[in-house]
């Protein structure tokens, strides 16, 4: 095993532990701030960040080439998100979200198969296609961290509809502070996704043989971004809010998550024959 898969195995254990205090807290019901599950996952964020510096530092780029690379950047972008929000006492027990994700992800991306290994040169054409590839990886974490805070919401909302008391004084934030939460992280997701798409069509260089109109993954790309582009405006223009809100957050992120590598193995722009 290379040496960044042993960091990043490091990491996913750690966000295992992650996990398992979740399920702790939930049966407690998040009436104690604490700074355990922001430690748990600053601990593994570490380890995740040694691991994509050293697969970095390797290619000499930015390490976004492959299924595994791809997916571990996607996960570093939520951690580094719940990390940066959680410096806020109401948005701490964020990482008591995060950490299942980040556990059952890893977990998958770890299979040897979305890691095949190189030969002595990179797959990146230049330095556009990295800034292509990483814009839209921060586009996509964005959007998990949407459906994390979705899942929140969900969770503060049940408690104050079944009239439980600790929903009075539990740490988690208003239902209202997390449903503009959603709100933000989707349109930043949508900006940086927009802006990785618009790089990819205008200075990438693509395959022989191949075509941006007739390819799996620049297709499913486009009908992501519609995705959320209309839940973004049946919000804003339609008033969609509270549950369904949520909802739809976390079902098109779960759409994302259960979709990204079946289009990418079944693209001919990102699987090139030689």
């Amino acid at each position: 095993m290379l040496p960044e898969r042993i960091w990043f195995l490091s990491a996913v254990i750690i966000y295992g532990l992650g996990l398992l205090y979740s399920i702790f807290i939930w049966r407690r019901g998040f009436h104690h701030n604490t700074w355990t599950s922001y430690a748990i996952i600053a601990l593994a964020f570490v380890l995740h960040t040694i691991a994509l510096t050293s697969r970095g530092f390797s290619l000499q780029q930015c390490p976004v080439n492959n299924l595994y690379e791809a997916t571990t950047f996607i996960l570093w972008t939520i951690s580094l998100s719940s990390l940066v929000f959680g410096i806020w006492p109401r948005l701490r027990f964020i990482g008591v979200f995060t950490a299942p994700l980040l556990f059952c992800v890893g977990i998958f991306a770890m299979m040897p198969g979305l890691d095949p290994e190189y030969g002595n040169e990179p797959n990146f054409i230049n330095g556009w296609s990295s800034l292509h590839a990483a814009l839209i990886m921060l586009g996509y974490g964005s959007f998990g961290l949407s459906a994390i805070t979705g899942s929140m919401f969900l969770t503060q909302d049940r408690n104050l509809k079944l009239h439980l008391a600790g929903a009075l004084f539990t740490m988690l934030p208003s239902i209202q502070r997390l449903e503009k939460l959603i709100t933000g992280t989707l349109v930043s997701g949508l900006v940086l996704l927009t802006t990785g798409l618009a790089i990819g069509g205008i200075f990438l260089d693509l395959p022989d043989g191949t075509s941006f109109w007739n390819d799996s993954k620049v297709i499913w790309s486009l009908l992501v971004w519609g995705f959320y582009l209309m839940l973004l405006i049946t919000h804003m223009k339609f008033d969609q809010r509270g549950r369904r809100y949520a909802w739809m957050a976390i079902i098109v992120f779960g759409f994302v998550i259960f979709t990204f590598w079946g289009t990418n193995l079944l693209s001919s722009i990102h699987n090139p024959k030689s």
